[in-house]
C-alpha cells in the first residue's frame, strides 16, 4: 500500500528521485523501543538537517466506534489541540469551573433533545436541526450555554500549541485521521526535542477539553464543507455506506449528521482513557538526534503516563461474503463517472502487493485503462484504478469518467473487459516490471526527507506494521504475472463488486476537463480552495498562498499536480479581479 489517498498523496509530496537511485533497496534502521507503560517509539536518527520530526499515532480511528458517538475520532483530534492545565487559559481554576457549569447546562439540552426526538417520531416536527423545532425552554438553555462560551473564550488562549512551536522554531505542527489511526506531527529545531517532549506528554497527561461543546459545531461545520457541500460528497458517502454490510467502516470519518451534536463530555473522557492511555500509541523521532539522549528524555517525561486501565477493545465485525453485485445511481454536479468498487484485503494481507500491482497495471498515462478506454476507444477522459488497503479489510476501485457523448453503459463494460483481461491473459514481464520498479522508485522518493519518513513510519504503525516502509519493495519484486492473475480472479468479480454510475445533473455545465481528470478526493480538495480562493478579499492573504503553492509545485505527484497548477491559475485570476476592483 503506498499511501494513494490526496490528503495524505499531499503530505508526503517529494524531491525527484535521484537519478540511480532505484539500483538497490529502500531501507532505514529504526531502533524500536517499548516504555514499561507500554508506550512504543520509533526512533531513525538522521542528520540531514538540524531538525527533528517528531510526532505520535494513536491506534484508534473511526473503524473503533460504534452508532451514536460515529465521528468522535476526529473529533477528539480537535480536542487534543485545547490545551492542557498548564498551556491554554489566563485563569484556570475559572476555566475548569467554566467546563462544568457548561457541562450541566448541556445536560439539560439533551434532555429537551430527546423530547424534541420523540416529537420527529410522532412527526409533530420535520427536521430536529432546525429553529422553530426547538422548545422555549432550550432556547434558554441555549442562550445560557452561550454567555458561558463567551465567558470562556475570554479566558483561552487561541492556538496555544501552536503558537508556543512557532516561538521556539518549530513548524507543520498537525494531525490528522482515518478509518483506523490518528497521528499527531511537528517538526522542531534539534535543541527543542525537550520542549516537544515536555508539551507533547503534558497534553497527554492532562488535557484540559475546553471549548468541547462549541468544537462540535465546528466540525459539523466541517463536515458541511467537505461533504454536504462538495458535488459528490454525499453520495460518496452513501456509496460508502452501501459497500460496507456490516464492517465499521462503512460510516464515515468526520461522523453522521446527526451524532456530532450528541457527543457527551463524559464519552470524551471513557474514550480518552481508552484509546490515548500510553499502550495504545507509538511514538517517532525521525532527524538529528543523539539516541542515548532521546531515550532519556522519552523516559522522563512520557514514561510519566499511567497505563490504562481498560484493554482497548478489538473489531471483532466481519465484513460478510458479498453474494451478489449491488449498484448504486445519482444524479450530481459532476462530469458523469463510472465506478467499479471489489473488496480486497487488509494492510498486512500475503495478498497486498499482488494487488497493489494490479492496480498499477491498469493505471497512469500508460496504463491499460487510459490507452484502451481513452486513448484508444474515445469512451472516457479519464481512467484510474487504485488500492486501499485498511487495517481490518481493504477495497480495489476502478473507474473512468465518462467523455461526453459517450454511454456509461458502454463505459462499465470496458472497464469489465479490461478486468477479464487480467484474468485470463498472464502481464508480460516488461509491464510487470515496469510497474515494479515505478513502485521502488516512489518508496525511494517518499525516503527524502525526516518528515516524510516519520509520517509513514506513524501511518504504517496505525495499519499494522511500520516495517511496511523497509519490506514493500522486496514483497513487490516477489509478485509473479501468476500473482496478477489469480487476484483478479480471486477479487475482482461481479459478484464481489459494487457498481456505481454518477450523472451529470440536469441544468448543470459540463465539468472543467482539468477538474474530472482529478482523482475524486483531489477534485474534492480542489473546489474547496477555489470557493475560499473566491471568498478572500485581501490580496496580500493570497499572495502568500499562491508563493507557498508554486513553492510546492515541483514536488506534488504527478495525479495531484494538476489540482494544484488549476488552483495557482485560479488564484493568479482572482489576483486580477481584485486589482481591477481596486481601479
Amino acid at each position: 500500500m503506498r499511501v494513494r489517498s490526496a490528503a495524505l498523496a499531499a503530505l508526503l509530496a517529494v524531491t525527484a528521485l535521484p537519478a540511480g537511485a532505484a539500483a538497490g533497496k529502500p531501507e532505514i534502521a529504526v531502533e524500536e523501543v517499548t516504555l514499561d507503560n507500554g508506550m512504543k517509539w520509533l526512533l531513525f536518527p538522521r542528520a540531514d538537517a538540524p531538525t527533528v520530526a517528531a510526532g505520535w499515532v494513536a491506534r484508534v480511528g473511526s473503524v473503533n466506534e460504534r452508532p451514536g458517538i460515529t465521528g468522535i475520532s476526529h473529533f477528539f483530534e480537535h480536542m487534543m489541540f485545547k490545551g492542557t492545565r498548564t498551556l491554554g487559559t489566563k485563569d484556570l481554576a475559572r476555566d475548569l469551573e467554566l467546563v462544568e457549569e457548561q457541562e450541566k447546562v448541556q445536560a439539560e439540552m439533551r434532555a429537551e433533545r430527546e423530547a424534541m426526538r420523540e416529537r420527529l417520531r410522532r412527526g409533530e416536527i420535520a427536521d430536529l436541526a432546525a429553529p422553530e423545532s426547538r422548545s422555549p425552554r432550550y432556547k434558554e438553555l441555549e442562550a445560557r450555554f452561550d454567555a458561558l462560551v463567551k465567558e470562556q473564550r475570554a479566558l483561552i488562549l487561541k492556538d496555544p500549541m501552536d503558537e508556543l512551536y512557532t516561538k521556539h522554531g518549530g513548524e507543520g505542527l498537525n494531525a490528522s485521521t482515518s478509518e483506523d489511526w490518528t497521528i499527531y506531527f511537528v517538526r522542531v529545531p534539534k535543541n527543542k526535542l525537550e520542549l516537544w517532549a515536555w508539551l507533547e506528554s503534558d497534553r497527554l497527561a492532562e488535557p484540559v477539553f475546553r471549548e468541547f461543546y462549541s468544537e462540535r459545531d465546528v466540525v459539523f461545520e466541517e463536515r458541511r464543507l467537505r461533504t454536504e457541500s462538495t458535488p459528490l460528497g454525499k453520495y460518496e458517502e452513501a456509496l460508502n455506506s452501501v459497500f460496507w454490510e456490516a464492517h465499521p467502516y462503512k460510516w464515515p470519518v468526520v461522523g453522521w449528521a446527526s451524532d456530532i451534536p450528541e457527543y457527551t463530555l463524559a464519552q470524551a473522557k471513557d474514550y480518552f482513557a481508552t484509546w490515548y492511555a500510553p499502550n495504545n500509541l507509538t511514538g517517532v523521532l525521525v532527524g538529528d538526534f543523539q539516541p542515548a539522549a532521546a531515550k532519556a528524555l522519552i523516559e522522563r517525561y512520557f514514561g510519566r503516563l499511567a497505563r490504562g486501565t481498560v484493554a482497548p477493545p478489538p473489531v471483532v465485525t466481519l465484513e460478510p461474503k458479498q453474494l451478489g453485485e449491488k449498484r448504486y445511481q445519482a444524479s450530481a454536479e459532476t462530469s458523469p463517472t463510472v465506478r467499479l468498487l471489489y473488496h480486497g484485503v487488509p494492510f498486512v494481507h500475503r495478498d497486498a502487493a499482488a494487488l497493489d500491482l494490479l492496480t498499477d497495471v491498469l493505471s497512469g498515462r500508460t496504463g491499460r485503462l487510459y490507452k484502451g478506454l481513452v486513448e484508444g476507444r474515445k469512451l472516457a477522459n479519464e481512467a484510474r484504478a487504485s488500492s486501499d488497503f485498511k487495517k481490518h479489510a481493504g477495497l480495489v476501485q476502478v473507474e473512468a469518467v465518462v467523455k461526453d457523448g459517450q454511454d456509461p453503459a458502454a463505459v462499465e463494460k470496458a472497464l469489465g473487459e479490461e478486468i477479464e483481461r487480467l484474468q485470463k491473459e498472464p502481464v508480460a514481464a516488461d509491464e510487470l516490471q515496469k510497474v515494479k520498479n515505478q513502485a521502488k522508485a516512489g518508496a525511494y522518493r517518499r525516503l527524502s526527507s525526516p518528515f516524510f519518513i516519520a509520517i509513514q513510519l506513524l501511518v504504517y504503525e496505525g495499519l499494522g506494521d511500520w516495517r511496511y516502509i523497509n519490506t514493500s519493495a522486496d514483497a513487490w519484486e516477489a509478485v509473479t504475472a501468476e500473482d496478477i492473475q489469480r487476484v483478479a480472479r480471486d477479487y475482482l468479480v461481479p459478484e464481489k463488486r459494487t457498481v456505481a454510475v454518477f450523472l451529470r445533473k440536469e441544468g448543470t455545465a459540463p465539468e472543467d476537463p482539468a477538474l474530472a481528470a482529478l482523482p475524486p478526493q483531489a477534485k474534492a480538495m480542489v473546489k474547496q480552495s477555489l470557493a475560499r480562493i473566491e471568498a478572500e478579499t485581501d490580496p496580500a492573504k493570497l499572495q502568500e498562498g499562491l508563493a507557498r503553492m508554486q513553492a510546492m509545485a515541483a514536488q506534488v505527484p504527478a495525479e495531484i499536480k494538476p489540482g494544484l497548477e488549476y488552483v495557482i491559475a485560479k488564484t493568479e485570476e482572482r489576483l486580477k479581479a481584485l486589482a481591477g476592483e481596486k481601479k
